[in-house]
């Protein structure tokens, strides 16, 4: 199995800026995919951004422009730099991972997850 640790996470204002890595550990010679997804109180969780083990990327419409997914599969590492960043983007943000060769976007396709690191955008 795969063990997932988000970190990075703070409070800034809108506008700002922050990066949030995911330090993956555990069964990581196999190919993975990883992505971002975030749940804000009271909402569903919901898909940020995905890159497949090769550098494969996909984003929600609602952070394309202005977030952008990474890897460093020398230091099983993720990364998900957030820019612009929008009151509305204020969620605890969860890391996940996924054996496979492709990028996947659905809560449902993978397998591993983090704990989450918050983020606070004030107005």
């Amino acid at each position: 199995q795969v063990l997932l640790a988000e970190s990075g996470g703070g409070s800034v204002q809108a506008g700002g800026s922050l990066r949030l890595s995911c330090a993956a550990s555990g069964r990581t010679a196999s190919t993975y995919a990883m992505g971002w997804f975030r749940q804000a109180p009271g909402k569903e969780r919901e898909f940020v951004a995905a890159i497949s083990w090769n550098g494969l990327k996909h984003y929600a419409d609602s952070v394309e422009g202005r977030f952008r997914i990474s890897r460093d599969n020398a230091r099983n590492t993720g990364y998900l730099q957030m820019n612009s960043l929008e009151p509305e983007d204020t969620a605890l943000y969860y890391c996940a991972a996924t054996y496979g060769s492709s990028y996947y976007s659905q809560i449902y396709e993978y397998s591993y997850w983090g704990q989450g690191t918050q983020v606070i955008v004030s107005s």
